[in-house]
């Protein structure tokens, strides 16, 4: 087989099912059903994995017998005694060597299982994350969407690994012991399944407080990870503002929960484990002088206590197993319903059999536009109203919280009109395919998003295949060649986390020239220039202007005089739209623009 298809065949082998939201619903208050069932696909690989293992787990099984055999033969000799010895020892010798592969080929199947399902759950985590609405992600913090993703996934491997490896030994082992047990003798089997029901009663008494322990760690986890990420982002802020010992004081109060509930967590499972061991351990001696007694009365041979004292203690084992195994469990249920609280968000945006604009144009109407925020208490938009043409660039102002910012998130589509309508073209965003439509669309935030990547990943995001001298216009028309020129590596040289080698013009500009590679018909501008310098602003405004040109445009302005060459502007004032016009118009007419003017001046 050729490289190639090599490496094609093992990309098919671990191919990545990304819609598990329809197994959460389906078994949604089961989690045990919602765990077997995110396995959909790999049930062949299972049912083999479960076949080789048991094959490698024989020797464990037959060796007791074996053992009995050997020493009823020593004990009570005959003829064949010599041969019978040799025969069970080549049988055990040979099992042993066998172990090797078939364990190989067990753990080959179950992990190739396992590793498709957890890049599977991820990858479907990813998806509903993007599908999410811009309001959900608002009101989650991005600690607790990581750690669903990262921690919750991990914790469902390892219930998973649990379920498919020790419970599945601890099973078989049980059912093969109790049976080996039940047709060579009922005595001992009936005196077997009495640890059983004690063994069931001590899980259940411990069972309920476990998963309550358990819940409250996960939550105070998760609260912490949220917590540390904020310390983290403000780290140049507490430095600036000597709030270092208030940091560490208010951080170190979430640690020492976590410290608190992990103590009590580990207190409970430890006296779990120690009683139920005590127990267990007291019925094997017992079971050690029953057996006894049976060999001393000859109802069992001398060799059979050996056997049955050995297949008791894989059954007390495995039972003690069940118990150590409860806390993994319970946690990793626990983490099943954590990721099904993702998975099962309604918030989502649905574009399924809706519209699909194809060319646009850039005709936007708002009318009549209401807008209230599902837990805000009055509403931002009040009967807006504005028309703007294709290739128009409107400029909104108004006082913070008059409604700006939301109009521009009407535009994209990360809202919609609790009344009123939004038109692109003719057609209400409401009906419309927002994903297709914002293909269409481009914008240049307040703060400008960069990743860990090169400077032309950053600028070329989403689409990687961009001619040169496509990339080359669009870092020109940014006002970036400059900042190209003087990087060790040109466009190839690698940009921090959040671009921290960078200056904020330099990020903004980076920004600008990203939405100039999509070539938009709309673009969005939400205070490119608001946190900058006057030389930045100067490059930024150039920039801005070569991105604007023949585009339909938004851009909230903080500073008034930076909007000056806007078609028209609009003044955003109580929810709608109080006065429009060209700059001159409205510094001429004097009312509310001129008075934010006055004020800045």
């Amino acid at each position: 087989m050729s490289k190639e298809k090599y490496k094609k065949s093992r990309s098919d082998d671990f191919k990545i099912d990304t819609d598990f939201a329809d197994v959460f619903r389906r078994h949604e208050k089961h989690g045990v059903l919602t765990l077997l069932a995110l396995y959909r696909g790999n049930y062949h690989r299972l049912f083999l994995a479960f076949v080789f293992f048991c094959l490698k787990q024989s020797p464990v099984w037959v060796l007791p017998i074996f053992t009995k055999d050997i020493i009823n033969a020593v004990v009570y000799p005959s003829d064949s005694t010599v041969t019978d010895i040799v025969v069970r020892i080549v049988i055990i010798a040979a099992l042993l060597i066998l172990n090797i592969p078939f364990n190989y080929i067990h753990v080959r199947l179950y992990s190739k299982s396992i590793r498709v399902m957890e890049a599977g759950l991820r990858s479907s985590l990813v998806r509903k994350l993007q599908q999410l609405s811009i309001t959900y992600h608002k009101e989650m913090q991005s600690g607790r969407l990581q750690s669903k993703i990262m921690r919750d996934v991990e914790a469902i491997e390892g219930l998973s690994s649990q379920v498919f490896i020790s419970m599945l030994a601890i099973v078989t082992n049980i059912i093969v012991a109790l049976c080996i047990t039940g047709t060579s003798n009922l005595t001992v089997f009936f005196f077997f399944l009495v640890a059983v029901p004690i063994a069931a009663l001590i899980i259940v008494s411990f069972r309920t407080k476990i998963r309550e322990r358990n819940t409250a760690f996960r939550k105070e986890i998760e609260d912490t990870s949220a917590r540390v990420m904020e310390m983290v982002e403000l780290v140049p802020v507490t430095r600036a503002h000597g709030l270092e010992e208030w940091e560490i004081e208010h951080t170190n109060s979430y640690l020492k929960r976590i410290a608190e509930r992990g103590f009590r967590l580990d207190m409970i499972q430890s006296m779990f484990g120690s009683v139920s061991w005590a127990v267990f351990q007291g019925f094997q001696l017992l079971c050690l002088g029953f057996t006894a007694f049976l060999a001393f009365n000859k109802i069992i041979l001398v060799g059979d206590i050996s056997m049955y004292q050995t297949y008791f203690g894989q059954v007390v084992g495995q039972v003690s197993a069940v118990i150590a195994l409860l806390p993994m469990i319970s946690k990793g249920l626990e983490s099943v319903r954590s990721v099904g609280d993702v998975l099962l968000a309604r918030d989502i945006e649905d574009n399924s059999g809706k519209e699909k604009l194809g060319d646009v144009l850039g005709n936007i109407e708002f009318k009549n536009v209401h807008f209230e925020y599902a837990d805000g208490d009055r509403e931002v938009l009040s009967g807006f109203d504005l028309s703007v043409k294709a290739g128009e660039t409107i400029a909104l102002v108004g006082e913070s919280g008059a409604g700006k910012s939301t109009v521009l998130n009407l535009v994209i589509g990360f809202n919609m009109p609790t009344s009123g309508s939004v038109t692109v073209d003719g057609r209400d965003i409401k009906n419309i395919d927002l994903h297709e439509y914002r293909t269409h669309l481009a914008v240049v935030p307040q703060t400008s998003i960069l990743f860990t990547g090169t400077l032309r990943d950053n600028i070329t995001y989403g689409n990687p295949v961009v001619p040169d001298d496509k990339l080359n216009e669009a870092i020109d028309a940014a006002n970036l060649r400059e900042l190209v020129d003087s990087l060790p590596h040109g466009v190839d040289t690698t940009i921090t986390e959040h671009g921290g080698n960078l200056s904020g013009g330099q990020r903004q500009r980076v920004s600008i020239a990203r939405a100039i590679i999509r070539d938009p018909e709309i673009i969005v501008l939400d205070e490119a220039t608001s946190a900058l310098d006057s030389v930045s602003e100067k490059k930024i405004q150039e920039a801005l202007s070569n991105l604007v040109k023949g585009r339909t445009t938004f851009i909230v302005a903080h500073r008034l005089s930076t909007i000056r060459d806007a078609d028209r502007i609009a003044v955003v004032n109580g929810g709608k739209c109080v006065e429009i016009g060209t700059y001159d118009e409205l510094m001429e007419k004097k009312g509310e623009f001129y008075k934010l003017k006055k004020l800045q001046s």
